[in-house]
């Protein structure tokens, strides 16, 4: 694959995975209320995943700025899973 390739790529990943981590946080209290904490933290793990994958991809493709926000990401997922847990 292209720079121009890989930047475009990982540009439109790294777009919607904060997209999705954004709706997470935002409906995570929402949902906790209605009692389906067990469904939040499914929502946060499949999202570590998929974000953890692109991650690997990134690093192998050599492409340490989408590494690095990967892993921003994930952390502040990871974050909040733990605080899922705690409720």
């Amino acid at each position: 694959m292209s720079d121009i390739a890989n930047f475009e790529y990982f540009s439109t990943e790294y777009a919607q995975a904060l997209q999705a981590l954004t709706a997470i946080e935002n409906q995570a209290s929402t949902i906790v209320a209605f009692g389906a904490s067990d469904d939040l933290r499914t929502f946060v793990d499949q999202f570590i995943e998929m974000a953890s994958r692109t991650k690997a991809l990134a690093e192998e493709r050599d492409e340490p700025h989408f590494v690095e926000w990967f892993a921003e990401l994930i952390q502040k997922a990871e974050a909040l899973r733990g605080e899922i847990v705690r409720q």
